[in-house]
Protein backbone atom coordinates (compact mmCIF):
# COMPACT_ATOMS: atom_id res chain seq x y z
CA UNK A 1 0.00 0.00 0.00
CA UNK A 2 1.41 3.38 -0.94
CA UNK A 3 1.56 6.30 1.45
CA UNK A 4 1.03 9.97 0.66
CA UNK A 5 3.62 12.47 1.89
CA UNK A 6 2.67 16.13 1.71
CA UNK A 7 5.61 18.00 0.18
CA UNK A 8 5.97 21.67 1.08
CA UNK A 9 8.20 23.34 -1.49
CA UNK A 10 10.33 26.28 -0.41
CA UNK A 11 12.82 28.91 -1.48
CA UNK A 12 16.37 29.12 -2.77
CA UNK A 13 18.72 26.44 -1.43
CA UNK A 14 15.89 25.12 0.75
CA UNK A 15 14.08 23.90 -2.36
CA UNK A 16 17.24 22.47 -3.87
CA UNK A 17 17.96 20.41 -0.75
CA UNK A 18 14.36 19.21 -0.58
CA UNK A 19 14.75 17.75 -4.06
CA UNK A 20 17.91 15.94 -2.89
CA UNK A 21 16.02 14.38 0.02
CA UNK A 22 13.23 13.28 -2.33
CA UNK A 23 15.81 11.51 -4.47
CA UNK A 24 16.86 9.46 -1.45
CA UNK A 25 13.35 8.32 -0.47
CA UNK A 26 12.22 7.61 -4.03
CA UNK A 27 10.66 4.12 -4.36
CA UNK A 28 13.31 3.17 -6.92
CA UNK A 29 15.85 3.50 -4.10
CA UNK A 30 13.92 2.26 -1.08
CA UNK A 31 11.26 -0.06 -2.44
CA UNK A 32 8.75 1.79 -0.26
CA UNK A 33 5.95 3.14 -2.44
CA UNK A 34 5.03 6.72 -1.63
CA UNK A 35 3.01 9.38 -3.38
CA UNK A 36 3.86 13.08 -3.21
CA UNK A 37 1.21 15.76 -2.81
CA UNK A 38 3.05 19.00 -3.53
CA UNK A 39 2.30 22.53 -2.34
CA UNK A 40 4.29 25.54 -3.49
CA UNK A 41 5.22 27.51 -0.37
CA UNK A 42 7.73 29.74 -2.11
CA UNK A 43 7.57 33.37 -1.04
CA UNK A 44 6.22 34.33 -4.46
CA UNK A 45 3.27 31.92 -4.18
CA UNK A 46 2.57 32.78 -0.55
CA UNK A 47 2.33 36.44 -1.54
CA UNK A 48 0.18 35.62 -4.57
CA UNK A 49 -2.28 33.57 -2.51
CA UNK A 50 -2.06 35.70 0.63
CA UNK A 51 -0.97 32.58 2.55
CA UNK A 52 -3.98 30.54 1.41
CA UNK A 53 -1.60 27.89 0.07
CA UNK A 54 -0.02 27.56 3.53
CA UNK A 55 -3.39 26.87 5.13
CA UNK A 56 -4.20 24.34 2.40
CA UNK A 57 -0.88 22.57 2.92
CA UNK A 58 -1.41 22.41 6.66
CA UNK A 59 -4.85 20.87 6.24
CA UNK A 60 -3.36 18.31 3.85
CA UNK A 61 -0.76 17.29 6.44
CA UNK A 62 -3.57 16.93 8.94
CA UNK A 63 -5.38 14.61 6.51
CA UNK A 64 -2.40 12.47 5.48
CA UNK A 65 -0.48 12.75 8.81
CA UNK A 66 3.01 13.29 7.33
CA UNK A 67 4.69 16.23 5.63
CA UNK A 68 8.19 17.17 4.49
CA UNK A 69 8.98 20.89 4.34
CA UNK A 70 11.74 22.82 2.61
CA UNK A 71 13.23 25.94 4.16
CA UNK A 72 11.30 29.10 3.27
CA UNK A 73 12.04 32.81 3.26
CA UNK A 74 10.60 34.93 6.05
CA UNK A 75 10.42 38.49 4.68
CA UNK A 76 11.56 41.27 7.02
CA UNK A 77 8.21 43.04 6.63
CA UNK A 78 6.06 41.16 9.15
CA UNK A 79 2.97 42.97 7.87
CA UNK A 80 3.30 40.82 4.78
CA UNK A 81 2.94 37.04 4.67
CA UNK A 82 5.56 36.43 7.35
CA UNK A 83 6.77 32.95 8.19
CA UNK A 84 4.57 30.00 7.21
CA UNK A 85 5.72 28.01 10.24
CA UNK A 86 3.29 29.48 12.76
CA UNK A 87 0.36 28.88 10.37
CA UNK A 88 1.42 25.28 9.73
CA UNK A 89 1.79 24.53 13.43
CA UNK A 90 -1.70 25.84 14.08
CA UNK A 91 -3.20 23.96 11.15
CA UNK A 92 -1.73 20.61 12.20
CA UNK A 93 -2.45 21.34 15.87
CA UNK A 94 1.22 20.80 16.76
CA UNK A 95 2.25 20.64 20.40
CA UNK A 96 5.91 19.59 20.18
CA UNK A 97 9.04 20.46 18.21
CA UNK A 98 11.72 17.79 18.54
CA UNK A 99 15.34 18.54 17.66
CA UNK A 100 18.16 16.15 18.49
CA UNK A 101 21.82 17.04 18.48
CA UNK A 102 24.01 14.06 17.69
CA UNK A 103 27.68 13.42 17.01
CA UNK A 104 28.71 13.69 13.38
CA UNK A 105 31.54 11.22 12.63
CA UNK A 106 34.84 13.00 12.20
CA UNK A 107 33.50 16.41 13.24
CA UNK A 108 34.87 17.82 16.49
CA UNK A 109 32.10 18.64 18.97
CA UNK A 110 32.28 21.37 21.60
CA UNK A 111 33.55 20.30 25.02
CA UNK A 112 33.77 16.62 24.15
CA UNK A 113 30.01 16.02 24.05
CA UNK A 114 29.10 12.82 22.21
CA UNK A 115 25.82 11.43 23.59
CA UNK A 116 22.62 12.64 21.87
CA UNK A 117 20.71 15.57 23.35
CA UNK A 118 17.06 16.08 22.38
CA UNK A 119 15.19 19.33 22.98
CA UNK A 120 11.42 18.84 23.30
CA UNK A 121 10.03 22.32 22.79
CA UNK A 122 6.50 23.69 22.87
CA UNK A 123 5.40 24.25 19.30
CA UNK A 124 2.98 27.08 20.04
CA UNK A 125 2.20 29.78 22.56
CA UNK A 126 4.51 31.36 25.15
CA UNK A 127 6.51 34.30 23.73
CA UNK A 128 5.52 33.51 20.12
CA UNK A 129 2.24 35.03 19.06
CA UNK A 130 2.03 36.95 22.34
CA UNK A 131 0.07 40.19 22.37
CA UNK A 132 2.44 43.17 22.57
CA UNK A 133 1.92 46.90 23.01
CA UNK A 134 3.56 50.08 24.28
CA UNK A 135 2.24 52.90 26.41
CA UNK A 136 3.61 56.38 27.00
CA UNK A 137 5.28 58.96 24.81
CA UNK A 138 7.10 57.15 21.98
CA UNK A 139 10.86 57.42 22.42
CA UNK A 140 10.62 58.90 25.91
CA UNK A 141 12.27 57.25 28.91
CA UNK A 142 8.83 56.70 30.40
CA UNK A 143 7.65 54.64 27.42
CA UNK A 144 6.73 51.13 28.61
CA UNK A 145 6.41 47.91 26.64
CA UNK A 146 4.07 45.05 27.59
CA UNK A 147 3.65 41.48 26.41
CA UNK A 148 1.01 38.95 27.32
CA UNK A 149 2.23 35.36 26.97
CA UNK A 150 -0.06 32.34 27.19
CA UNK A 151 0.41 28.61 27.74
CA UNK A 152 -2.10 26.02 28.93
CA UNK A 153 -1.92 22.83 30.92
CA UNK A 154 -2.75 20.60 27.96
CA UNK A 155 0.27 21.89 26.07
CA UNK A 156 2.49 21.49 29.15
CA UNK A 157 1.20 17.94 29.63
CA UNK A 158 1.88 16.99 26.02
CA UNK A 159 5.44 18.35 26.10
CA UNK A 160 6.22 16.62 29.41
CA UNK A 161 4.78 13.25 28.37
CA UNK A 162 6.51 13.32 24.99
CA UNK A 163 9.82 14.11 26.68
CA UNK A 164 9.53 11.11 28.98
CA UNK A 165 8.43 8.85 26.13
CA UNK A 166 11.42 10.01 24.08
CA UNK A 167 13.76 9.37 27.01
CA UNK A 168 12.28 5.91 27.59
CA UNK A 169 12.73 4.99 23.94
CA UNK A 170 16.36 6.14 23.82
CA UNK A 171 17.56 5.26 27.32
CA UNK A 172 18.06 8.93 28.11
CA UNK A 173 17.56 11.11 31.17
CA UNK A 174 14.94 13.87 31.33
CA UNK A 175 16.91 16.95 32.28
CA UNK A 176 16.34 20.69 32.69
CA UNK A 177 13.09 22.61 32.81
CA UNK A 178 11.68 26.13 33.13
CA UNK A 179 12.51 28.89 35.63
CA UNK A 180 9.78 27.69 37.96
CA UNK A 181 11.18 29.37 41.08
CA UNK A 182 10.89 32.86 39.62
CA UNK A 183 7.63 32.14 37.77
CA UNK A 184 5.75 29.50 39.79
CA UNK A 185 2.35 30.34 38.27
CA UNK A 186 3.31 30.56 34.60
CA UNK A 187 6.49 28.51 34.13
CA UNK A 188 5.64 26.36 37.12
CA UNK A 189 2.80 24.80 35.13
CA UNK A 190 5.30 22.98 32.90
CA UNK A 191 7.29 21.87 35.94
CA UNK A 192 4.11 20.45 37.53
CA UNK A 193 3.41 18.39 34.42
CA UNK A 194 7.03 17.21 34.29
CA UNK A 195 6.70 15.98 37.87
CA UNK A 196 3.48 14.14 37.00
CA UNK A 197 5.09 12.53 33.97
CA UNK A 198 8.01 11.40 36.14
CA UNK A 199 5.55 9.49 38.34
CA UNK A 200 3.99 7.92 35.25
CA UNK A 201 7.40 6.79 33.95
CA UNK A 202 9.33 5.82 37.12
CA UNK A 203 12.01 3.93 35.18
CA UNK A 204 13.13 7.12 33.41
CA UNK A 205 15.84 9.06 35.19
CA UNK A 206 14.66 12.57 36.05
CA UNK A 207 16.89 15.53 36.89
CA UNK A 208 14.91 18.80 36.80
CA UNK A 209 16.95 22.00 36.61
CA UNK A 210 16.19 25.68 36.21
CA UNK A 211 16.68 26.92 32.65
CA UNK A 212 19.78 28.99 33.46
CA UNK A 213 21.39 26.02 35.20
CA UNK A 214 20.42 23.87 32.23
CA UNK A 215 22.44 26.06 29.85
CA UNK A 216 25.42 26.04 32.19
CA UNK A 217 25.37 22.31 32.92
CA UNK A 218 24.99 21.41 29.24
CA UNK A 219 28.46 22.77 28.63
CA UNK A 220 29.81 20.27 31.16
CA UNK A 221 27.94 17.21 29.90
CA UNK A 222 29.66 14.53 27.84
CA UNK A 223 28.48 10.94 27.89
CA UNK A 224 24.87 10.91 29.04
CA UNK A 225 21.95 11.03 26.62
CA UNK A 226 19.53 13.80 27.60
CA UNK A 227 15.99 14.91 26.78
CA UNK A 228 15.11 18.50 27.71
CA UNK A 229 11.44 19.61 27.89
CA UNK A 230 11.07 23.35 27.48
CA UNK A 231 8.84 26.32 26.89
CA UNK A 232 8.63 27.64 23.33
CA UNK A 233 11.12 30.51 23.69
CA UNK A 234 13.53 28.56 25.92
CA UNK A 235 13.49 25.64 23.50
CA UNK A 236 14.22 27.89 20.54
CA UNK A 237 17.37 29.12 22.26
CA UNK A 238 18.33 25.72 23.64
CA UNK A 239 18.06 23.86 20.37
CA UNK A 240 20.27 26.34 18.55
CA UNK A 241 22.99 25.93 21.19
CA UNK A 242 22.62 22.14 21.49
CA UNK A 243 22.90 21.54 17.74
CA UNK A 244 25.99 23.72 17.52
CA UNK A 245 27.57 21.85 20.45
CA UNK A 246 27.97 18.91 18.08
CA UNK A 247 30.02 21.03 15.68
CA UNK A 248 27.34 21.72 13.06
CA UNK A 249 23.57 21.84 12.63
CA UNK A 250 24.05 19.69 9.54
CA UNK A 251 23.45 16.43 11.41
CA UNK A 252 20.06 17.27 12.87
CA UNK A 253 16.47 17.33 11.70
CA UNK A 254 13.50 19.23 13.12
CA UNK A 255 10.24 17.37 13.73
CA UNK A 256 7.00 19.30 14.32
CA UNK A 257 4.64 16.90 16.04
CA UNK A 258 0.97 16.73 16.95
CA UNK A 259 -0.19 14.26 19.58
CA UNK A 260 -3.72 13.05 20.31
CA UNK A 261 -5.55 13.00 23.63
CA UNK A 262 -3.81 9.73 24.54
CA UNK A 263 -0.40 11.28 24.04
CA UNK A 264 0.24 9.32 20.83
CA UNK A 265 1.78 10.94 17.75
CA UNK A 266 -0.80 11.42 15.01
CA UNK A 267 0.72 14.08 12.75
CA UNK A 268 4.34 14.95 11.86
CA UNK A 269 5.99 17.60 9.70
CA UNK A 270 9.75 17.20 9.17
CA UNK A 271 12.18 19.89 8.07
CA UNK A 272 15.83 20.91 8.32
CA UNK A 273 16.67 23.33 11.15
CA UNK A 274 18.62 25.66 8.84
CA UNK A 275 17.44 28.44 6.54
CA UNK A 276 17.43 29.02 2.80
CA UNK A 277 21.16 29.95 2.45
CA UNK A 278 20.70 32.29 -0.55
CA UNK A 279 24.46 32.68 -1.11
CA UNK A 280 24.70 28.94 -1.87
CA UNK A 281 21.80 28.76 -4.31
CA UNK A 282 22.62 27.17 -7.64
CA UNK A 283 26.22 26.34 -6.68
CA UNK A 284 25.74 22.63 -5.83
CA UNK A 285 27.80 22.97 -2.63
CA UNK A 286 25.16 23.12 0.14
CA UNK A 287 25.05 20.28 2.65
CA UNK A 288 21.93 18.11 2.16
CA UNK A 289 22.45 16.06 5.35
CA UNK A 290 19.83 17.76 7.53
CA UNK A 291 17.16 17.58 4.84
CA UNK A 292 17.95 13.94 4.09
CA UNK A 293 17.75 13.13 7.80
CA UNK A 294 14.47 15.02 8.04
CA UNK A 295 13.09 12.61 5.44
CA UNK A 296 14.51 9.68 7.42
CA UNK A 297 12.95 11.02 10.60
CA UNK A 298 9.57 11.34 8.90
CA UNK A 299 9.69 7.71 7.75
CA UNK A 300 10.48 6.61 11.31
CA UNK A 301 7.05 7.83 12.42
CA UNK A 302 5.18 5.79 9.80
CA UNK A 303 3.63 2.53 10.92
CA UNK A 304 4.94 0.28 8.16
CA UNK A 305 7.92 -1.89 9.08
CA UNK A 306 9.53 -1.17 5.71
CA UNK A 307 9.32 2.59 6.35
CA UNK A 308 11.11 2.18 9.66
CA UNK A 309 13.74 -0.03 8.04
CA UNK A 310 14.31 2.54 5.28
CA UNK A 311 14.55 5.26 7.90
CA UNK A 312 17.38 3.48 9.71
CA UNK A 313 19.14 2.74 6.44
CA UNK A 314 19.10 6.44 5.51
CA UNK A 315 20.37 7.55 8.91
CA UNK A 316 23.20 5.04 8.83
CA UNK A 317 24.11 5.67 5.20
CA UNK A 318 24.25 9.43 5.74
CA UNK A 319 26.50 9.27 8.81
CA UNK A 320 28.68 6.52 7.34
CA UNK A 321 29.28 8.61 4.23
CA UNK A 322 30.59 11.42 6.43
CA UNK A 323 32.67 8.92 8.43
CA UNK A 324 34.33 7.75 5.22
CA UNK A 325 35.28 11.33 4.34
CA UNK A 326 32.57 12.16 1.82
CA UNK A 327 31.69 15.62 3.08
CA UNK A 328 30.57 18.96 1.72
CA UNK A 329 32.73 22.03 2.23
CA UNK A 330 31.02 23.15 5.46
CA UNK A 331 32.32 19.94 7.08
CA UNK A 332 35.80 20.33 5.64
CA UNK A 333 35.30 18.23 2.52
CA UNK A 334 35.02 18.80 -1.20
CA UNK A 335 31.94 16.78 -2.17
CA UNK A 336 29.22 18.55 -4.10
CA UNK A 337 25.60 18.42 -2.97
CA UNK A 338 24.55 15.92 -5.61
CA UNK A 339 27.71 13.87 -5.11
CA UNK A 340 26.96 13.44 -1.41
CA UNK A 341 23.36 12.48 -2.16
CA UNK A 342 24.47 9.97 -4.78
CA UNK A 343 26.70 8.30 -2.19
CA UNK A 344 23.88 8.13 0.36
CA UNK A 345 21.61 6.57 -2.26
CA UNK A 346 24.25 3.97 -3.14
CA UNK A 347 24.67 3.01 0.50
CA UNK A 348 20.91 2.90 1.21
CA UNK A 349 20.38 0.53 -1.70
CA UNK A 350 23.23 -1.69 -0.52
CA UNK A 351 22.00 -1.81 3.07
CA UNK A 352 18.42 -2.64 2.15
CA UNK A 353 19.58 -5.35 -0.25
CA UNK A 354 21.83 -6.95 2.37
CA UNK A 355 19.22 -6.69 5.10
CA UNK A 356 16.64 -8.33 2.83
CA UNK A 357 19.02 -11.28 2.39
CA UNK A 358 19.25 -11.68 6.17
CA UNK A 359 15.52 -11.55 6.94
Amino acid sequence: MSRTIVILEGDQTGQELLEEALRVIHPSVTGFEVNYLRYDLSLENRLRTNNAVVHEAGRAIREFHVGLKAATITPPDQNGVGSPNAILREEIDAEVILRTGRRIPGIRPIGGVFAPISVVRMARGDAYGAEEWREGEPGSLSETAYRTEVINRQLCRDVALFAFQQALKNGAKVFGGPKFTVSPVYEGMLKEEMDKAALRYPSVRYDPQLIDATFALLLATTGEALVIPSLNRDGDLLSDMVLQMFGSIAGAESMVISVNDDGEVDCVMAEAPHGTAPTLEGRNIANPMAMIMAAAGLLSFMKEDLAKRVSRAIYEATLEAVYDGIRTSDLGGSAQTTEFTDEVIRRVRAKLDVWAALL
